[in-house]
């Protein structure tokens, strides 16, 4: 029985759905520098991820699918917890206390993980000198995107000026929490956003290396992306993807509740204060970012390899940047637009080395012959040749 990520689907179909992950999933950089602008950001994920998962659970019944299954129900939020809450959570919360720029090179090691925890994959990963040369390629290429901004932050020129260099946008006068979340934007306005609450009241401990902590959290917050990935790919039950990413979206919504209480956010905010570009910028959130991007990545994940579906954490940035520069008036360096290079090729090498696995694949399977094979009965039975690799 073929693995879901050798499935026969149509190459049209997976060439949009990677569109729509590198491009869309990019392009909420932007959208979540208007949003948390007017709006707190663990509100605008709990609104954002409500109102999609809500959406796509009511047209999943609307058209006949079986969405009140508990069986189905539980991997799909185990893993959007992994995913959305855990994952993003880390992230949002840590950059109260790195710059952009070294956060987006810790996010960046989300393709390592894939390749280390997806212990299904591990023979065919680590004999592919293609796969590895690309997640290595890719590594080095965001250091170089970043690393201009990252070398200006530790030189003591302050942690704002290279958070706005390196992920192409900053929001004016936004608090700390705030600040934090647009870097997230690549996947989600969420995350854990309860522990978010927690450690900015903290944040003032004397005696405490809260950057150095942030990057430990963030690197655990990369590594429950992954595994909450992984756990979407090979624990989601029969159920179409659909429902699965509609019961992940509810589920780290339904997070966000509590958390944007406990937070205060809501003795902050004044609904008559959010301006029309704010709503606006909720709504791309929502329907491009979530229904359509999330929905993408999470039927991306049945039909290829984790390790491919991963390269968007290297393609999210460039677009990034590259939106920052035709529509912010963002400059590039030499450096960073040579980083932009060798994250392109290494997503090449990475779909490369998956291509010219399926065409050996596909090759060998059309020279199998039946053969007959008689039993201890005499009895003749076909059987398909098994293949050596």
């Amino acid at each position: 029985m073929p693995s879901p990520s050798d499935r026969p689907v149509s190459a049209i179909r997976v060439i949009i759905a990677f569109a729509i992950v590198y491009i869309v999933w990019g392009s909420t950089y932007f959208f979540i520098r208007l949003s948390v602008a007017h709006v707190p950001p663990m509100l605008v994920g709990c609104m954002r991820f409500l109102i999609a998962g809500i959406i796509m659970l009511v047209w999943c019944g609307a058209t006949g699918e079986r969405v009140f299954v508990w069986k189905d129900m539980k991997p799909a939020i185990v893993s959007g917890l992994l995913l959305l809450f855990f994952g993003n959570g880390a992230l949002i919360w840590s950059e109260q206390y790195l710059p952009s720029s070294l956060a987006a090179i810790l996010l960046a090691s989300g393709p390592i993980w894939f390749v280390l925890l997806d212990k299904r994959k591990w023979k065919e990963n680590f004999r592919s000198r293609e796969t590895i040369l690309g997640l290595l390629v890719g590594f080095a290429g965001v250091i170089l995107l970043f690393g201009e901004q990252l070398l200006h932050s530790l030189s003591g020129s302050g942690a704002a000026d290279a958070a706005n260099g390196a992920i192409t946008h900053a929001i004016s006068g936004a608090t700390g929490a705030a600040d934090a979340v647009h870097g997230a934007g690549a996947h989600a306005a969420s995350g854990a956003a309860g522990t978010a609450a927690g450690g900015g009241d903290s944040a003032g401990a004397a005696g405490t290396n809260w950057p150095a902590v942030a990057m430990l959290v963030l690197l655990i917050g990369s590594i429950s992306w992954a595994s909450g990935s992984l756990y979407a790919k090979y624990k989601s039950t029969g159920n179409s993807n659909s429902v699965n990413a509609g019961w992940q979206m509810l589920a780290a919504g339904v997070a966000f509740i509590p958390a944007s209480l406990i937070s205060g956010e809501w003795s902050r905010f004044h609904w008559q204060d959010v301006p029309l570009s704010s709503w606006l910028s909720i709504f791309y959130l929502v329907t491009m970012g979530s229904l359509a991007g999330y929905s993408a990545f999470v039927w991306l994940l049945q039909v290829r390899s984790a390790t491919q579906v991963s390269t968007h954490a290297y393609v999210n940035p460039v677009v990034a940047v590259l939106l920052g520069v035709f529509f912010a008036n963002e400059k590039m360096s030499p450096m960073q637009l040579l980083g932009l290079a060798i994250i392109l090729v290494s997503v090449l090498l990475i779909n490369l080395a998956k291509y010219r696995a399926s065409a050996t694949l596909r090759s060998r399977q059309e020279k199998s012959p039946a053969v007959p094979v008689r039993d201890s009965s005499g009895m003749a039975r076909e059987h398909q040749k098994a293949l050596e690799r």
